[in-house]
């Protein structure tokens, strides 16, 4: 507006009220907002530890000590290795492997409550039927989406999450543009991993959309394969939700095979 006041922005929602320019927001449910909470939590300890991690990698990597490959439980015996004789980097590296160790143990506490909410949760288990999700795409998936009733259409939920293409249309210009990547990014990321988990790993019991998803890879890049299929997933899975009902590929390989006979 070109003039804005508080006079001007009460007469606006008036008018948007009057001519109903507005839709209802869904409130989650209590519990839905206790699991992300505990998502988010377990996120963040991750990353507090690899940051953590990678502070002492670049840290020793300015003296030309490099870590190199390690396992999780061998990360501290390797810096110690490595800061032998340095009395300076062995004060440093002592203090932040105890702080990693802190964090570590935090993280594994947290880590098991998530997967013991998903093992408590009806929805979660339901969910863990598809190939390649697993408790912590689940819960988030689960806790995103609250009541499925919300969504008219299945359809809906791949824009909801915003892994539908943006489109430009004016005049002669019509062109459609990446997704839009609106809504819930942390969902967005797990419908992600999952499609990404399903073409990559040798999975049972999804035969057809991997072979779907597959035809795009050749079509359009494997990129946009995994975007295609995490939103497929996320139909797939809201359709789930809303009939109570596990994943099964077993009908659509029946009606392959058959097709693939008649011919």
């Amino acid at each position: 507006m070109p003039v804005k006041s508080d006079r001007n922005d009460a007469r606006g929602i008036a008018q948007l009220m009057r001519l109903g320019w507005f839709r209802p927001v869904h409130c989650k449910s209590l519990a839905a907002q206790e699991v992300r909470a505990l998502l988010t939590a377990r996120k963040q300890v991750q990353s507090k530890l690899l940051d953590i991690e990678n502070s002492l990698r670049g840290m020793l990597r300015g003296f030309g000590l490099k870590v190199g490959k390690t396992t999780p439980s061998g990360f501290a015996k390797r810096i110690r290795e490595l800061v032998a004789g340095h009395p300076t980097l062995q004060t440093i590296a002592t203090t932040l492997l105890s702080v990693r160790q802190v964090l570590s143990q935090e993280f594994k506490a947290l880590d098991k409550l998530v997967r013991a909410t998903a093992c408590a949760s009806g929805k979660a288990k339901l969910l863990m039927s598809t190939p390649s999700v697993g408790p912590i795409i689940a819960l988030t998936y689960a806790a995103a989406v609250d009541d499925p009733t919300r969504f008219k259409s299945s359809k809906r939920v791949g824009a909801h999450f915003g892994l539908t293409p943006k489109k430009y249309q004016s005049g002669e210009t019509d062109r459609s543009g990446r997704i839009s990547k609106i809504g819930d990014a942390a969902v967005r990321e797990a419908l992600y991993q999952a499609a990404h988990i399903m073409l990559t790993k040798p999975l049972a019991g999804c035969s057809q959309l991997k072979g779907w998803a597959m035809r795009i890879a050749r079509r359009a890049g494997m990129r946009k394969a995994k975007v295609a299929l995490a939103r497929k997933l996320a139909v797939i899975m809201h359709r789930m939700l809303a009939d109570g009902k596990v994943f099964n590929n077993a009908k659509a390989e029946v009606k392959t095979m058959a097709k693939a006979l008649a011919a």
